[in-house]
């Protein structure tokens, strides 16, 4: 299943979104390599790519790239991550020294990135076709993980402010008791919130404008903080898929609960009403026949009513 279409959400989500440069643009991407399938995804942060492929998608293409190429997909796939992973990781290294590969921007919104290597000493070329991704996949990719950590980094930051004012109340305990410093250098401001936030902004924000490659990029920090939320997301997605798994199970029973108290419940009522008729039953059956018990006529009903009951409970 995972094969044939491709990585599934959870498994290409945990990757992180890597900084790569192919033929000097620069871009985030993530991928996925199975035995003989892939799941790619890039962004300049304009728009998102993606181009997912198959066994039957990779022969084929490979057969129109490579018209004497008659190897299955297994014989060749390995060859084609080898040389194509490290660019999509951003790793220096490549296994192929004679590899190239380069990215076009199609007129038509998409782009081609091409592969050129040497597979058992014959030029073996590739292609990749991506396509701008779904909504849906650049919300679960990329949107929602970026919104997780900007939440998680301002929780930080609202901490860390409490924990300096805090420091700055024990360290003006220490003065007013007459503790002092021994290197004056030593000595900072009190900590305010507001103003500390506006000079960080005024001078942060122009940085991110003329440092574009830098503000595209996740560091190594940031990669971690993303594999943790999106490590905590799968968890919880987990845990609610197995709740919702397991009332279908187990609370079964409790779920024919409330019908069964209310055939009881019938019954119960039911055998009051027989116990009034029978004592209607009998006051008139005493009438002509004085001689005969009153427990006989309760004992004929109660032979009788019974069966119909338990027809109904357990039919």
């Amino acid at each position: 299943m995972m094969e044939a279409s491709g990585a599934p959400t959870e498994v290409l989500l945990q990757r992180p979104w890597l900084p790569v440069s192919i033929s000097c643009c620069q871009l985030l991407a993530k991928s996925w390599f199975g035995e003989t399938a892939y799941h790619v995804l890039l962004t300049d942060m304009h728009c998102v790519w993606e181009e997912r492929m198959d066994s039957a998608g990779i022969q084929k293409r490979a057969q129109e790239l490579n018209r004497r190429l008659r190897a299955p997909v297994k014989a060749f796939f390995s060859h084609l991550c080898e040389v194509v992973q490290p660019c999509l990781t951003g790793s220096d290294g490549r296994p192929d020294g004679q590899a190239l590969v380069s990215l076009t921007r199609q007129e038509d919104g998409n782009i081609s990135m091409k592969l050129k290597s040497e597979l058992a000493g014959l030029p073996f070329y590739w292609e990749f076709h991506c396509t701008p991704a779904p909504i849906t996949v650049v919300c679960v990719q990329l949107v929602r993980p970026l919104l997780a950590m900007s939440h998680l980094l301002q929780r930080q930051v609202e901490q860390l402010a409490g924990l300096l004012a805090r420091k700055d109340a024990e360290i003006q305990d220490y003065r007013e008791n007459g503790a002092t410093l021994s290197r004056e250098r030593l000595q900072t401001d009190v900590f305010v919130e507001q103003a500390f936030r506006e000079d960080f902004m005024s001078k942060t924000l122009p940085l991110l404008r003329s440092e574009q490659q830098d503000a595209l990029g996740f560091n190594a920090d940031l990669q971690q903080l993303y594999a943790a939320i999106v490590a905590h997301g799968n968890a919880g997605t987990r845990k609610r898929k197995l709740s919702e798994e397991r009332p279908v199970e187990e609370d079964q029973p409790p779920a024919e609960e409330p019908d069964l108290t209310s055939s009881l419940g019938g019954s119960v009522s039911g055998e009051a009403g027989e116990d009034r008729e029978d004592a209607a039953g009998a006051k008139m059956a005493d009438r002509p026949k004085q001689s005969l018990p009153v427990t006989s006529e309760p004992a004929e009903r109660t032979s009788n009513k019974p069966k119909k009951k338990k027809v109904g409970l357990f039919r």
